[in-house]
């Protein structure tokens, strides 16, 4: 018999069968900040429709004289309005979620499985939101830019001359810069270049560059075309709110399933197959109330500082 002492160490992957592992919610690296709802003034819509009435801009005030018996001639002047004002119908972001009840009597600990699959879909729709602000063909901030409010970009890269061109489209109580995060690293590359670096602002707990002291806020919904070996994408100029004759967001308030402004969360049942349904909706579009709200500009170069060659 031997005297020697046999020594046995418990390994770590069967400790790890008695232990408890800590789990993450599920991680999806497509979410983004999505600052432009944020910086957005919002406006409750009732029945999904918004008229912007506006004065016939190309027309002066026209001035009628009333006489009376006993007064002098008195002029006096009216503005007169579009007959037909543009209206906005919301535009509805819909998904089904179908979960099995097997997967959530089951498997909802320590994360409840149905309430992890309705984020992630709220999520998404979110995303498709800020999207639509931007592109949709319809009410998209890009597309109903007028024309007078587009400007061509000069060659190469955003500079400091092309953003203060851009102000001078959106003078009037401007409240931020939209561009594609591309762009913002373009521009500022180019004003340290220039030797004049743009200073920072803390706005919602986040550091944004600043030009003129203007926050330039990224969105990567706004586009990047491939021209030959030159990305192009635009960069927006926008006043906000109604009192001040800018963009609004819109939305519908008191929806049934109401989970935030716009957005609603509806129980379908089970069916046959024991799977439950949920619809979630969003609704939601911008109007711009005034031309002189958004300006462009077009063209912008997004090159990295390598790539591009710097006019002589």
């Amino acid at each position: 018999m031997s005297d020697e002492l046999e020594r046995r160490v418990l390994g770590d992957a069967a400790a790890r069968q008695l232990a408890n592992t800590q789990k993450t919610i599920v991680q999806w690296g497509a979410i983004t900040p999505r600052w432009l709802p944020r910086f957005l003034s919002w406006v409750p819509v009732e029945a999904g429709v918004y008229r912007v009435n506006r004065v016939k801009e190309n027309e002066s005030a026209q001035v009628v004289v009333c006489t009376t018996k006993t007064t002098q001639p008195l002029p006096t002047a009216f503005v007169d309005y579009v007959e037909k004002p543009r209206e906005y119908v919301l535009s509805s972001i819909k998904s089904v979620l179908g979960v099995h009840t097997r997967v959530s009597d089951l498997f909802r600990s320590p994360h409840d499985q149905t309430k992890e699959q309705l984020r992630l879909i709220v999520e998404h729709l979110k995303e498709r939101q800020e999207f639509e602000l931007i592109n949709n063909p319809d009410y998209g901030l890009l597309k109903n830019a007028a024309p007078a409010q587009r400007i061509p970009t000069r060659k190469g890269p955003p500079t400091p001359d092309d953003l203060d061109e851009l102000l001078t489209k959106v003078w009037k109580e401007p409240a931020f810069f939209l561009a594609h995060p591309r762009a913002i690293a373009a521009f500022g590359r180019e004003c340290t270049r220039r030797g004049v670096p743009p200073p920072t602002v803390s706005l919602f707990g986040n550091q944004f560059l600043t030009w003129r002291g203007i926050p330039l806020v990224p969105s990567d919904k706004i586009p990047i075309s491939n021209n030959g070996s030159a990305g192009k994408t635009s960069i927006l100029l926008i006043r906000t709110g109604e009192a001040r004759q800018g963009v609004v967001g819109l939305f519908q308030s008191g929806l049934p399933g109401e989970q935030a402004p716009g957005l609603s969360v509806r129980f379908m049942g089970i069916d046959q197959t024991t799977i439950a349904s949920y619809l979630v909706s969003l609704y939601c579009s911008a109007a711009v109330l005034t031309d002189d709200a958004i300006g462009v500009l077009e063209n912008v170069d997004v090159n990295s500082y390598h790539d591009y060659v710097w006019p002589k």
